[in-house]
């Protein structure tokens, strides 16, 4: 009999201490998760924002990555049989047009006048070094950054015009700008390739 209360004993002090460190596990996993959770909830602003962010340093990273030397290459130089890559741009070119078009594209959405610079979405004619085209680009993402920090529930569908004076909407704009920008990260992805460079993005962490 002795032996049987003994037991029974054990088993529930056992069992008290599973529960007492359950709960301390639930407790801290809560803690956890409360901590990893952002402390403000999403918005329609920070959503574009992020996914500007994102192809923003695609292209940097990769007008990083090409040298300065190689800025006015272009596939034409290489005369592959069968090509057809008479007068396309050459990879400054390319990062030129896309800052170009992220102005013409973002400036609808607060009015705000865009540069000089812009030249019919191709940038400057004369902005040939590797520095300035890159600077060039980083400044048009923070004016785009800037543009869609303005965005909320009721400005995101009013009719505006876009730059060539056609309807569009603020979330067209917003989230068509990094739409252009990926299809020319694509190209410039190719430029890097075709002179033995692995896209940023594409390397071993």
């Amino acid at each position: 009999m002795k032996q049987l209360q003994t037991s029974l004993l054990l088993t529930a002090a056992l069992s008290l201490a599973a529960a007492s460190a359950y709960t301390q596990a639930a407790k801290s996993s809560s803690a956890a998760g409360a901590s990893a959770s952002p402390s403000t909830p999403p918005t329609i602003a920070s959503a574009i924002d992020r996914e500007i962010s994102i192809v923003e340093k695609e292209l940097i990273d990769s007008a990083e990555a090409m040298p300065d030397d190689k800025f006015d290459f272009s596939p034409e130089k290489l005369n592959l049989p069968g090509s057809d890559y008479k007068g396309v741009r050459t990879f400054g070119e390319q990062l030129k047009h896309v800052a170009a078009a992220n102005y013409l594209i973002w400036s609808p959405i607060t009015g705000e006048k865009q540069p000089d610079t812009v030249n019919d979405g191709k940038g400057p004619d004369n902005m040939k070094a590797k520095a300035e085209i890159i600077k060039f680009l980083k400044d048009s993402f923070a004016f785009g950054h800037k543009s869609v920090a303005t965005l909320n529930s009721s400005n995101l569908v009013d009719p505006i015009a876009s730059s060539s004076g056609r309807p569009t909407t603020r979330l067209f704009l917003a989230t068509f700008a990094p739409a252009h920008a990926f299809d020319h990260y694509g190209q410039i992805v190719e430029y890097l390739r075709m002179n033995g460079i692995v896209p940023p993005a594409s390397r071993g962490q």
